[in-house]
């Protein structure tokens, strides 16, 4: 399984999935229950490669990513990720070591934060080619 967490300082996850330029990618296909976390790969998106401009015409460094995790996400990055196979957890867990050990037991993580940017991508999205 590959996780994508979005992080504009590579060190705790952030909002906007749809506008981020940086990512932990977490590679778990090898994963023992118990054993550390492995590093993460760090990506930073070009400006073309940013999902919300992103043309859907060629290969993404996002796709082959199972899962991802952001802070906050509008409705076509939902549906844009979704057609590339990958789900999209929502969350107000600053920690992407915590968020990860909960998705990988199983647990619960703690409710979005409320992201004012949410109802601006919202209105966008209504009126996107997306």
């Amino acid at each position: 399984m590959k996780i994508a967490i979005v992080s504009k300082d590579f060190k705790s996850i952030t909002g906007h999935a749809g506008q981020a330029r940086k990512w932990l990618i977490y590679d778990l296909s090898g994963h023992q229950a118990g054993a550390p976390l492995p590093a993460p790969a760090l990506i930073e998106l070009a400006r073309a490669q940013v999902i919300h401009n992103f043309r859907d015409d060629s290969p993404h460094p996002l796709d082959g990513i199972d899962l991802v995790v952001a802070g906050s996400a509008g409705d076509g990055f939902i549906r844009r990720m979704k057609k590339r196979s990958t789900e999209v957890l929502l969350t107000g867990e600053p920690d992407p070591a915590k968020a990860l050990s909960c998705i990988l037991a199983g647990e619960a993580l703690s409710p979005k934060r409320f992201d004012i940017t949410t109802a601006f991508c919202k209105l966008h999205d209504l009126f996107s080619r997306h």
